[in-house]
């Protein structure tokens, strides 16, 4: 079974990042793939200093182990000035070649102004850096105030459907590049 793990770079209480994170999982799961998130709101993780060791942050460990254990990643970050937020780059940082290395990644980005591609273009570096696997398609929504109901469903028919071809991408790349059924 396809195991993939979904992060969302955004620690609001309200986060449309979370939402969009959560859509695509359902997606996801839906196809048959199993899909854990990891809340980093939910995690105590320190600031990247560059070594290789955090005993005092056991989350770092869980981090790292549930990624390793996964075969694809769903990465999800609001676009902060033209990038990727500073939560999931930190915690991209916190880990490397060894949990990172084959995985088969989706990227999703959320904007409060117009959509563009900035963060998703930056996702896709990160993660070919330490040899990763993007599919092509992705996902920024943009005006993420107004593409939700108050309860999180999508209200863009097409947006939806973006979120079901994003699905099967991942979920039938993983299975291609990754050998799992």
């Amino acid at each position: 079974m396809v195991k993939i793990v979904g992060l969302g770079g955004s620690l609001r209480t309200d986060s449309y990042t979370q939402l969009a994170l959560q859509v695509a999982a359902q997606r996801v799961e839906a196809l048959g793939a199993e899909v854990e998130i990891l809340d980093l709101r939910q995690l105590h993780l320190p600031f990247c200093h560059g070594g290789k060791e955090y005993p005092e942050y056991p989350d770092v460990q869980r981090l790292r182990d549930t990624v390793s254990g996964a075969d694809g990643l769903i990465l999800a970050t609001p676009e902060y000035h033209g990038g990727v937020s500073g939560v999931l780059k930190n915690t991209l940082d916190l880990m490397s070649f060894e949990e990172l290395s084959g995985k088969v990644t989706g990227v999703l980005s959320v904007l409060g102004g117009q959509s563009n591609s900035n963060a998703l273009n930056e996702l896709r570096l990160i993660v070919r850096w330490v040899h990763g696997w993007v599919i092509p398609e992705q996902i920024a929504i943009g005006q993420a105030w107004s593409a939700f109901s108050p309860e999180g469903k999508l209200l863009d028919e097409k947006l939806s459907d973006r979120f079901d071809k994003f699905a099967q991408s991942l979920v039938d790349n993983t299975r291609k590049l990754r050998g799992v059924n």
